[in-house]
């Protein structure tokens, strides 16, 4: 990471909105959070930062690599306090990183995905990215400007 760059990890079900929508879709707002901590993490996103694409409930695996294009903002789906931030897709991951990987890694398995698998919105540390893309084959990319 470049920075103060920092890293996420969102959660989405395919079947609700798959990596390749996000990519078919170019950017979206990623709302539907309804948990605080979750929500605060998404306020303390900045544009530019890297987000690992899981994929939950079917599949179970980190398969892309998107970015905040925009920061947080009221969500517009609904008249209550949650907010939303716009995400781009970065790339797709060469290998996905699956759940069981997580779990059987001895350092990404203290990763919040695995010990606190119901927030959809976590942060990732600068060496749990590293070692993620070096488990997915695919490297990190240039902070776009």
């Amino acid at each position: 990471m470049v920075d103060s760059q920092s890293a996420w990890l969102v959660k989405s079900e395919p079947s609700v909105y798959a990596w390749e929508k996000l990519v078919a879709d170019g950017r979206t707002f990623w709302d539907g959070v309804r948990n605080f901590e979750a929500r605060n993490n998404l306020r303390a996103m900045k544009k530019g930062d890297l987000l690992l694409y899981y994929h939950s409930n079917e599949g179970k695996e980190i398969v892309g690599l998107a970015r905040v294009a925009k920061e947080a903002y009221p969500d517009p789906t609904t008249d209550e306090d949650w907010s939303v931030v716009d995400v781009e897709p970065v790339k797709k991951l060469v290998a996905p990183v699956t759940l069981a990987t997580l779990k059987a890694h001895p350092v990404l398995k203290d990763m919040a995905v695995v010990r606190r698998s119901r927030i959809s919105v976590t942060k990732v540390t600068a060496e749990e990215l590293r070692l993620v893309l070096e488990l997915a084959r695919t490297p990190l990319p240039a902070k776009k400007r």
